[in-house]
């Protein structure tokens, strides 16, 4: 228990870092913004309390938004990510449940559902997070074009990211 809670500790600080330090640098043409900062809510362990769930998803966006200068956008976002995770998790699971004490990860259930899993997730945070920077409707062609552009980056990234710590 204390392994997975410095393991998670760990996990946090390098994606906050990572997303900050570089992804926050990556724009191609105002289009694509990859978030990779979600993958900590991704691969929070299945059991989790709803309450505590919440509490680390509304850490998570606050640090981005105090990092990112912007006014609690990225806290919607995640803490709305974080509500639809157990239902996600909930229609998307396996005939035999869950393993007990296990987290979401690729290795354990497979590349197409954690595939499933993290692009579900991915789309709803950036469609929140881009109508919500936007505010307006009038641009809503182009702000779906973004959402889906920065949704197809960030999900390589996570993937990329899930191939790498296979096995742990």
């Amino acid at each position: 228990m204390i392994n997975r809670t410095i393991r998670l500790s760990l996990l946090f600080v390098l994606l906050i870092l990572l997303q900050v330090l570089v992804f926050n640098n990556i724009q191609f043409s105002g289009f694509v913004n990859p978030y990779i900062y979600l993958l900590f809510i991704l691969l929070l362990p299945f059991e989790i309390p709803g309450w505590l769930l919440l509490l680390l998803s509304f850490l998570t966006g606050l640090t981005v938004d105090l990092f990112s200068l912007s006014p609690g956008m990225h806290t919607f976002a995640t803490v709305l990510a974080g509500f639809v995770r157990p239902n996600i998790l909930r229609i998307i699971s396996p005939r035999d449940g869950y393993e007990s004490g296990s987290g979401p990860s690729m290795q354990a259930y497979g590349f197409r559902w954690f595939f499933i899993y993290t692009a579900l997730i991915v789309l709803i945070h950036h469609t929140s997070l881009f109508y919500i920077e936007v505010f307006r409707f009038q641009d809503f062609f182009r702000t779906m074009f973004r959402v889906i552009m920065s949704s197809v980056f960030s999900l390589a990234f996570i993937l990329l990211f899930e191939f790498s710590r296979k096995g742990k």
